[in-house]
């Protein structure tokens, strides 16, 4: 008996993900020379050499084996401790997971507390990976603009507006990718009142939190509303520790219970000797020390970014009070795209820079320039830019 060849189809939920446009441009600039890439979204320093040990000694140590699903007892108990240390946040372990970083932090949230017809509030513009994951929950997406009059900040009114009855979650995320806009106390406590009043999920995504600038600060969404906050965070930018994959969640401890059985049966537990580095990360002064060097350097990239973008003619910034970006506006009299002037800018500067429809509609019109890289680099990129531009 013979049988036809089989053909494979994806379900449909997954041929709803779009590609993320910021890899598409990567890809296209790696096949070209002599590029400088200001679009990572990735620290350029090396990990704090006190973490890397850690890391070494836990090896020789034997944590090469299995850990419990929701994380080391350890390195839950410290997360609790930095939070109460750093905001005066009392959090109990029980209510903290341990995730492959930030992302899997989001996509568990997504698929645990949304169901088909539940509507998620995702902001306009905003991190490329928010939409995509409400498809796969198979949510109802409802975006809210941020405005540049408002500074990028959630404007709570309009938040009231959005809510529909099917509403079971907004996400935020402050220090803001990719506007660099922070999230005032006021605003934080507004929101927060909102989400217990009409008991809708706040999911903030919180991995720029310590790199601010011009005497900013962070607000974590669990001071306001925490019987319903979901709060994602990363080693991954504050330690610069990207490619260690971890991260951590902390959320009303029923929450946490159903992320962990969903986490289980995909990852089982986060690698066990890079849960015990980030203890190390958490409680050893040198590390935080290496914090506090990466700050200083991120303030005086962004200060010598915005004083070459003064320079360069056709291109308005957004001054950032957070993270390690700049939200740039393109000039409507050149009449491009975002993507069109991104292509071209590649094309004629050979400098890599997202265009902001990566991020949403609402990001027509501009770019998201990163200064995550060496000053020399920025330098010639902006000098490149510059001689670019001149010639529109």
């Amino acid at each position: 008996m013979k049988y036809k060849k089989r053909k494979y189809f994806l379900v449909d939920r997954i041929n709803l993900i779009q590609r993320s446009k910021i890899r598409e441009l990567f890809e296209k600039a790696r096949k070209m020379e002599n590029v400088i890439s200001l679009g990572i979204g990735e620290p350029d320093f090396d990990t704090p050499q006190v973490i890397k040990d850690a890391a070494k000694r836990a090896l020789d140590e034997g944590y090469t084996h299995y850990t419990p699903n929701a994380g080391i007892p350890e390195l839950r108990e410290a997360i609790a401790e930095y939070y109460r240390e750093f905001y005066q946040v009392d959090v109990d372990p029980n209510n903290v997971i341990v995730t492959a970083g930030a992302y899997e932090a989001t996509y568990l949230a997504f698929e645990s507390l949304l169901e088909p017809g539940d509507d998620v509030i995702i902001p306009d513009p905003a991190f490329v990976c928010y939409v995509e994951d409400a498809k796969i929950s198979e949510a109802g997406i409802l975006r809210i603009p941020l405005r540049e009059e408002n500074d990028f900040m959630i404007n709570p009114d309009e938040l009231v507006e959005t809510i529909t009855k099917r509403t079971r979650m907004i996400v935020m995320n402050y220090p803001n990718n990719p506007t660099g806009a922070i999230l005032d106390k006021k605003t934080a406590k507004a929101i927060g009142q909102i989400a217990e009043d009409y008991n809708i999920y706040v999911l903030s995504d919180e991995p720029y939190e310590h790199f601010l600038y011009d005497d900013a600060k962070h607000y974590p969404m669990i001071k306001y509303a925490p019987d319903n906050t979901i709060l994602a965070n990363s080693f991954s930018k504050t330690f610069a520790m990207t490619g260690w994959r971890l991260g951590f969640t902390i959320a009303p401890e029923q929450v946490i219970n159903g992320m962990t059985k969903l986490h289980a049966y995909i990852i089982g537990n986060v690698t066990s000797f890079v849960q015990m580095a980030g203890v190390t990360a958490l409680r050893d002064k040198r590390s935080w020390e290496a914090v506090e060097n990466m700050k200083k350097t991120y303030a005086e990239r962004r200060n010598l970014a915005l004083r070459h973008l003064s320079e360069i003619p056709h291109l308005k910034v957004f001054k950032p009070k957070g993270a390690f970006y700049i939200w740039a506006k393109i000039d409507p009299e050149l009449n491009m795209t975002s993507e069109d002037f991104a292509n071209w800018l590649l094309e004629e500067a050979r400098v890599v820079v997202i265009p902001g429809t990566a991020f949403g509609k609402q990001g027509e019109g501009w770019i998201r320039i990163s200064y995550a890289t060496k000053e020399e680099l920025l330098t010639e990129a902006f000098e490149r830019i510059k001689r670019a531009m001149e010639k529109l």
